[in-house]
This record gives structure tokens, sequence and C-alpha cells, in this order.
């Protein structure tokens, strides 16, 4: 399975960040449109990811440990070309859990990828994703904390739990 490394925090303001993100040299990937259906799973985490493009989907399986501090996740994705039709047999396979919906700007720096999300009923949230990619878990580390120091995200709200987790406003 893949790995990262990964920090989430609530924030007051995405805009605000945007200044940092340029003395960073992050660049902009775009806005998506996602939503997130999470099954009822015994183990980890299961939900299967749709954007705006209708005929794209992905399943995603991960395990990630509900910590406030920088934890590493792994993870499993299938791109999925019929997610309409997945998601009717895994809702009656396992069950809804909970439906999350977001606007995620996406922005990359190295190997880590900066989600800026506006995610319904919950709030804005900053999710930062180092992803293990043949450079080494001290090199991976050391990138991770400069764009935490850089973005100023020890001085937010940290949150340990998936979206899917969170109490809705």
């Amino acid at each position: 399975m893949a790995k990262n490394l990964e920090f989430k925090v609530r924030t007051e303001s995405l805009d605000s960040l945007l200044p940092k993100l340029s003395d960073l040299k992050a660049s902009h990937r775009g806005i998506i449109h996602q939503v997130d259906t999470y099954f009822q799973n015994p183990k980890g985490r299961l939900k299967l990811r749709e954007t705006e493009r209708s005929d794209d989907g992905w399943l995603i399986y991960y395990e990630r440990p509900n910590e406030l501090e920088s934890r590493y996740s792994i993870y499993q994705l299938c791109q999925i070309t019929e997610p309409e039709a997945l998601k009717e047999l895994l809702t009656a396979a396992l069950g809804v859990k909970t439906i999350v919906k977001k606007q995620r700007s996406l922005w990359m720096y190295n190997h880590t990828r900066i989600h800026l999300d506006t995610v319904d009923e919950l709030g804005e949230f900053v999710e930062l994703e180092t992803v293990f990619q043949g450079q080494s878990e001290t090199d991976a580390i050391e990138e991770h904390q400069l764009v935490k120091t850089t973005l100023d995200l020890d001085s937010a709200e940290p949150i340990a739990v998936s979206y899917s987790e969170l109490p809705k406003q």
C-alpha cells in the first residue's frame, strides 16, 4: 500500500494562506468539487470519491490513526469508471456511514499536496499530504515540516479525525 504523512487543521480564512503559498512557491493545480461517500467498514476507512466528471471516480481505502499531530496514513486507490453503479453496490453491501461534500483548491509543493478545503456544514480546513515517492523518510518529514511552518499551521486548531467523523455545524 502507498504511504503519506498527513496533517489537518481548521482555519478561519483560506484566503489568508495565499501569500504564504506564494512564498513557498507552491503551484496551484485547480479547484475540484468532490463528493465522498463513506461506507460502513470493519477496518480503516472506505470511501468513494466522485467529482464533477460523472464518469470518473476513485475508491479509496485508508488506515490512519486519529492523532492531532502529523501522522502516517497507508492507502490504496482504484480508479472507477462507473462510480454510481459501484456506490449502489457498496451501499447495499456495507451501508453508508456519511456523505461529505467539499470544494478543494489543490496546491503542490514537491511531494506535498496542500488542500484548501471548504466542506459543506463543517467549515474551512487545510490538509497536507506528503506522499512517499522514492525520497527518504527523513526528506519527506523535513518537507512536510517546512510546509507546516511556512503556512504557520502549528498555530491553527488541529483536527485528528476524518471529515466523516466531525460533527456538522
